[in-house]
């Protein structure tokens, strides 16, 4: 058997703000953008170079959506964007406008800090230690 998780939903406040911040921003790609009934739309982003799961920006259309926007996580960390090269990101990130709430630090896991999105979602970003056996699943 085989299963993937491919999407996860981030409630935003308007389509085109979240895509500019997470493709100018983050470089992520614009996958998806498709018109749904009732005015919605199906917009999708990845991060550079992922074969995995993408981002679902999905639009707050009523009280309770709106609520979780920028609080998804209840002020943890929301998602972690995995980099092969965590100063080359980091650096590129800064220059772009994308605050640090935590700065870099060594882990035994790996280099991490912590960003946050347009919204407040607190992120990591995170290059992950091939020795630690938190991360042996990526080495395949």
């Amino acid at each position: 058997m085989k299963q993937a998780i491919i999407h996860t939903t981030l409630v935003v406040d308007d389509y085109d703000d979240a895509i500019r911040f997470y493709v100018d921003k983050l470089k992520f790609e614009l996958t998806s953008d498709a018109p749904q009934p009732e005015g919605k739309r199906w917009v999708a982003v990845t991060p550079p170079g992922s074969q995995g799961m993408s981002l679902l920006l999905a639009k707050a259309v009523e009280p309770k959506q709106s609520e979780r926007v920028g609080d998804q996580a209840g002020g943890r960390v929301f998602l972690f964007l995995g980099t092969d090269d965590f100063w080359r990101d980091y650096h590129r990130m800064v220059a772009d406008g994308v605050e640090f709430v935590r700065q870099p630090e060594a882990q035994p896991y790996g280099t991490v800090a912590v960003f946050s999105d347009l919204y407040g979602n607190l992120w990591d970003l995170l290059e992950p230690s091939a020795e630690h056996p938190m991360y042996a699943h990526l080495k395949a």
